[in-house]
């Protein structure tokens, strides 16, 4: 799910902005008419969060709360600057670790 995209700087009317390419909005079309902030993290890197609209007010509570743990996950992993994309090697170097290990059902011993 983590795809990248190209975005370039444009003018609007009197003002500056950003472009996102279609591509993005079909992939991800959640995003279309949402708002969202830009906090720059360095001279040369910022990061873009953009927020669909609501469309279940019961989700609403939960997506919020999920919001502000990855807000706080993301603020933390951006403090020393050392975050890193997570690769295919990752990912292939993770399962083999977890190659053959079988887990318990702990929901039998809750009883």
């Amino acid at each position: 799910m983590s795809n990248s995209y190209k975005i370039r700087s444009t003018k609007i009317g009197n003002s500056a902005g950003l472009r996102l390419p279609a591509e993005f909005y079909r992939e991800h079309p959640q995003f279309a008419n949402a708002s969202g902030w830009i906090e720059v993290l360095s001279a040369d890197t910022a990061i873009i969060k953009i927020i669909p609209p609501s469309v279940d007010e019961e989700d609403e509570e939960e997506s919020l709360m999920m919001r502000l743990f990855l807000d706080f996950a993301v603020t933390e992993a951006l403090k020393n600057n050392t975050l890193q994309p997570y690769t295919a090697e990752i990912s292939e170097a993770a399962h083999k670790l977890i190659e053959g290990v079988e887990l318990e059902d702990e929901s039998l011993n809750d009883g």
